[in-house]
């Protein structure tokens, strides 16, 4: 288990999603990456958010489609 999260640079707070490592989750973060660029949007993947505070609040997506949306939208 691990999460996907997606922080703007400019701004505080992110989007996380509960995933597992593996070719879908590199699949699905590069589909993602082609939609918003790589300018303002940062992906990454970490073990569990109370580790990373930097990236705290979390508001956490329940579905990939749903992460997207709203990856999409910031």
């Amino acid at each position: 288990m691990c999460y996907l999260i997606a922080k703007n640079i400019d701004d505080v707070g992110c989007v996380a999603l509960k995933t597992t490592h593996g070719k879908h989750l590199s699949e699905f973060k590069r589909k993602v990456e082609n939609k918003v660029g790589y300018e303002k949007i940062q992906l990454v993947t970490i073990s569990r958010p109370s580790a990373y505070g930097e990236y705290e609040p979390y508001q956490f997506a329940n579905s990939e489609d749903e992460f997207e949306k709203m990856v999409v939208s910031m």
